[in-house]
């Protein structure tokens, strides 16, 4: 009977911890999450991952062709959070909570082939990532490959960076734009 009341003491000053700090930060997402936070994050982000995915390898061999697929899918799919760079500062990369990380630091680049694979195919809850792929599997070579691109971040090139901005979506304003900026330069 003791240790339930302890019990219930320790949650009654959880809760109101909590509340104090609701009632006096808010639920903006524009600060940076606290380091509590981050740090319940990403435990429960590497529990999230089962243990044999944690270990599990590439399977796709690395090629140049590999990493163009790899490129041209992130250009398409990624960039739009992520930046081509991998940076995260796009407008919605610094605008989600916790915001897009800078894949290209080692908070990313240690994470084991499983753990990006995993992310990238089953998302992360409560946050902006979204889970890609199909649950059939069907998807699982372009995420490796994904995987194989998210390695070369690092290194990437600015002739890259410049052929991936010509495969990024663009939004019907943009094309207007792209499309009177071409009429203009044909002298229409």
């Amino acid at each position: 009977m003791r240790a339930l009341g302890i019990l219930f003491l320790v949650l009654l000053i959880v809760t109101l911890i909590a509340l104090g700090f609701l009632i006096t930060r808010g639920l903006s997402t524009r600060g940076e999450p606290t380091v509590a936070e981050v740090a319940i994050a990403r435990t429960v982000r590497h529990l999230a991952t089962p243990m044999a995915m944690r270990k599990a390898l590439n399977p796709i061999p690395l090629s140049d062709a590999v990493l163009a697929d790899g490129r041209a899918h992130w250009a398409d799919h990624c960039a739009g959070c992520h930046g081509n760079d991998g940076s995260g500062q796009t407008e919605i990369g610094r605008n989600l909570y916790p915001k897009a990380p800078d894949m290209r630091q080692p908070r990313t680049q240690n994470l084991t082939d499983g753990e990006l694979f995993s992310i990238i195919k089953n998302g992360v809850r409560l946050t902006g990532m979204p889970a890609w792929g199909d649950a059939s599997g069907r998807d699982d070579a372009d995420n490796w490959k994904l995987v194989h691109f998210i390695r070369h971040l690092p290194k990437i090139t600015p002739a890259e960076l410049q052929q991936m901005k010509a495969m990024n979506p663009m939004s019907p304003g943009e094309m207007k734009e792209q499309q009177q900026e071409d009429e203009f330069l044909k002298g229409k």
